[in-house]
């Protein structure tokens, strides 16, 4: 079990991270309130009711409730997954990161109504919707499972082979 062990404290890791941020930038700025940092790159403070890129932002309501049933079942599952698979270390390290950054989020939506961006990129006028540090695990954790699916798949020998 020192393995679950492991998995736990990257999850434990990233959601005191992505807390520690999110509550620097509630002390230190008002909600929509700005700082340029490089021409590339703002820190503001948003409060996001929806998902991912305020996707059902400004639905009636009812994605309170749906984004934590949602993220509720992903603990399950990913928690499921960790033990199961506890000696993969990648296939380890991607799950506990995106369940750190789930958690993350919901702890946000149980305890502010939504979840706190700040990190907000953008190309001259073309703004990328603001993020935090809970979505970058969940984002680099996900990519880490796309990345891990290919190099299993390259060590048994492509996807033609029958082993």
């Amino acid at each position: 079990m020192r393995d679950v062990a492991r998995w736990v404290a990257i999850s434990i890791a990233v959601i005191v991270l992505d807390q520690l941020t999110k509550l620097a930038i509630r002390h230190f700025f008002a909600p929509g309130e700005a700082l340029t940092v490089t021409p590339f790159f703002d820190l503001v403070l948003v409060f996001n009711r929806g998902a991912a890129f305020s996707l059902f932002a400004r639905a009636s309501g009812w994605q309170y409730q749906f984004f934590i049933a949602v993220a509720a079942v992903a603990v399950v599952v990913i928690a499921t997954l960790l033990v199961r698979h506890r000696r993969q270390v990648w296939f380890c390290v991607a799950l506990a990161l995106i369940l750190g950054g789930a958690i993350g989020n919901v702890i946000d939506r149980v305890s502010l109504g939504a979840v706190v961006d700040f990190l907000y990129f953008h190309i001259g006028p073309h703004y990328w919707p603001a993020f935090n540090v809970a979505d970058s695990a969940i984002t680099c954790g996900a990519l880490l499972l796309i990345w891990d699916s290919f190099r299993q798949r390259h060590r048994i020998g492509g996807a033609g082979d029958p082993r």
